[in-house]
């Protein structure tokens, strides 16, 4: 498989490219990525056949978006495909009064969360003011989920259901935009929101790895039903995935506990044996799930970029997936690569 591989995007009328381009990175979090560097990735990317850009208000409290309209500026429109979110709206600020964490030297707005009707129709157009590009083609509701909104989430999930919904749906019947769908970081949350209404997609953070698979349990079953589709990002699991079990791991943004540097040491032999990149075969399992159909990526210089896009087609042999399912590191029931 090949980055720039183009793949149906579930029921909808769009190809996406099998690696998107996510761009919380260049909203500099947890530390600063300056202009040229931006400007450098999405242009690589772009070069190497990547046709989906992912972005949000909430990055860079506005900066992954001026900077992914600007690099994308001058591209013909009709050939990628652009996602971006709603349940945030951002309104300037001065930077002396701006709590920024976790961004870094981000565009002098704040964030507020609104998931009205009005607040989603102002976010979706204060988003393409800031891109500066005519159009979306997929927009997601934003960080509806238990790991943003703790015990407001609830509430928080009936009010997007209502306000956010509405708002998106006259949008998608006016064909403003393609799709509609959920962003969140529990699969939960978007079953949840798939039983309750008609959506075509979800971005799902980390939910679907090598290292964890529940969501084969209902909510991809569903997906496929329905024929929504699932943008997975976050398939390093914050980080252990790509760097292994090394001392000071990344699991879900904290130290890896060690039930999980166990799993992924056990993953890693596994590894050894067949001679493949253990961030090759997270990023290649998450795709080869039928109702998956791009894997997003993102990436802090040109050269990490580089290696996931080599990552991406290293080739796996198909004893690599049995050896794992036969060891208890893999569900029997999960779909891997042919080849």
């Amino acid at each position: 498989m090949q980055a720039g591989d183009k793949r149906k995007f579930g029921r909808i009328d769009i190809d996406v490219t099998a690696i998107a381009f996510g761009t919380a990175p260049i909203g500099n979090i947890f530390s600063e990525i300056d202009e040229e560097t931006s400007d450098g990735m999405i242009q690589h990317a772009w070069n190497a056949g990547v046709r989906y850009f992912d972005t949000a208000p909430y990055y860079g409290n506005g900066l992954s978006e001026l900077r992914t309209g600007h690099s994308l500026r001058w591209k013909n429109r009709d050939q990628f495909v652009l996602s971006s979110k709603v349940g945030r709206v951002l309104k300037p600020k001065k930077r002396s009064e701006i709590n920024f964490a976790p961004w870094v030297n981000a565009a002098a707005n704040e964030a507020t969360f609104d998931y009205s009707y009005d607040g989603t129709m102002r976010a979706f157009e204060d988003s393409l003011q800031r891109l500066a590009l005519e159009r979306m083609d997929i927009c997601f509701i934003h960080d509806i989920d238990v790991f943003t909104r703790g015990a407001d989430q609830p509430e928080v999930f009936k009010a997007a259901m209502d306000g956010c919904w509405k708002a998106l749906a006259k949008l998608r019947d006016e064909g403003v935009v393609k799709a509609i769908g959920v962003g969140v970081n529990e699969w939960q949350v978007c079953h949840e929101a798939l039983k309750q209404r008609d959506l075509d997609c979800f971005l799902l953070a980390g939910r679907y790895t090598l290292l964890e698979q529940e969501a084969l349990d209902v909510f991809l079953p569903l997906c496929q039903e329905r024929n929504a589709a699932v943008v997975v990002g976050g398939g390093f699991n914050s980080g252990i995935l790509a760097t292994g079990a090394v001392e000071g791991a990344k699991y879900n943004y904290t130290p890896a506990p060690a039930e999980i540097m166990k799993r992924v040491a056990g993953i890693e032999a596994v590894c050894r044996e067949h001679n493949v990149p253990l961030p090759a075969a997270a990023m290649q399992f998450v795709v080869a799930h039928p109702a998956i159909p791009s894997f997003i990526a993102g990436t802090r210089t040109v050269e990490q970029l580089r290696k996931n896009l080599d990552w991406f087609t290293h080739p796996i042999p198909v004893e690599f997936w049995a050896d794992l399912k036969k060891r208890g590191l893999l569900r029997e029931d999960a779909p891997t690569p042919a080849r």
